[in-house]
């Protein structure tokens, strides 16, 4: 892709032709008891500039799939702005063919894995804890540690004789050869339902409450076409950093031509309220 507003017609155009289909005279990504949400997300299908799917994927791989796509738009994002944000950066998707990676084997997390044997060897210690601390995200964007060539490239950073920079984890040195930092948390949400959204506040605070370390970004994706849906999500601070919708200006185009105030005054609030962004807005806060 030569930008990004090419890619990100190409990811639109990866979810038209495998995810985004009819499905009993509606778009797969509305809910068939509200006709506003009907109205909404025929209304993104008519602005987006291609032809959707004849065959709907069932629910479960439309899921998947949306989490493949997106983990593949910020593959291409990254790569475009890797002088702004350098590193070795490695994507893992939950439920897919590309590598998948435990939480625990994160840097920050990596005292999840003692727990886990723990809970495992000592149903008792179950219990008492739970299960609340095992997080699986949708996505995950690791970066690995750099070796002291790396660090040293523009000029002596490290020398061999100083007993310094022994603790951080962006050091290669200091870790095993296996070591990713987490550097983003991105739950992918093809619709959303309150119960769905009460699941990834969760994990993120579950995120945030049992590191060892800086926090990761925490973000989540969607294809929901209520505004007011999204906001059950995307309202409030503390958790989740900020939702992005797959085709935010389509889908404002669609609630403005729908007419309907309280879907207007609801997407205008957290667009305002800096809650909720596009995909395009999404490498470059990955990249802060």
């Amino acid at each position: 892709m030569d930008n990004l507003a090419d890619l990100r017609r190409e990811y639109h155009r990866r979810i038209c032709q495998n995810i985004l289909a009819e499905r009993q005279g509606m778009p797969n990504n509305a809910d068939r008891g509200s006709r506003t949400s009907q109205r909404l997300a025929r209304g993104i299908v008519t602005l987006l500039p291609f032809p959707i799917s004849s065959s709907p994927p069932s629910g479960q791989a439309t899921g998947r799939l949306f989490e493949e796509v997106t983990a593949w738009f910020l593959a291409q994002a990254f790569e475009m702005l890797s002088h702004i944000r350098p590193g070795n950066w490695q994507f893992f998707v939950a439920n897919s063919a590309t590598p998948v990676v435990d939480i625990a084997n994160f840097e920050q997390y990596e005292h999840l894995a003692f727990l886990s044997d723990a809970v495992a060897n000592h149903p008792e210690i179950a219990a008492i804890l739970g299960s609340d601390y095992l997080v699986k995200p949708d996505i995950l964007i690791g970066r690995y540690p750099l070796d002291d060539d790396e660090i040293n490239a523009d000029g002596t950073v490290l020398t061999d004789d100083a007993v310094i920079a022994e603790l951080t984890p962006l050091r290669q040195e200091n870790r095993p050869p296996t070591t990713v930092i987490l550097h983003a948390s991105i739950s992918c949400k093809w619709t959303i339902r309150s119960d769905r959204s009460q699941n990834t506040r969760t994990e993120a605070l579950n995120l945030i409450r049992h590191r060892k370390g800086h926090t990761p970004h925490i973000v989540a994706v969607t294809a929901e076409p209520m505004p007011t849906r999204i906001a059950s999500l995307a309202l409030g601070t503390g958790g989740i950093d900020c939702v992005y919708h797959f085709a935010l200006p389509e889908l404002s185009a669609a609630v403005q031509e729908s007419e309907n105030e309280s879907q207007q005054e609801m997407l205008d609030t957290m667009v305002a309220g800096r809650r909720l962004r596009d995909i395009a807005d999404l490498p470059f806060d990955l990249a802060i």
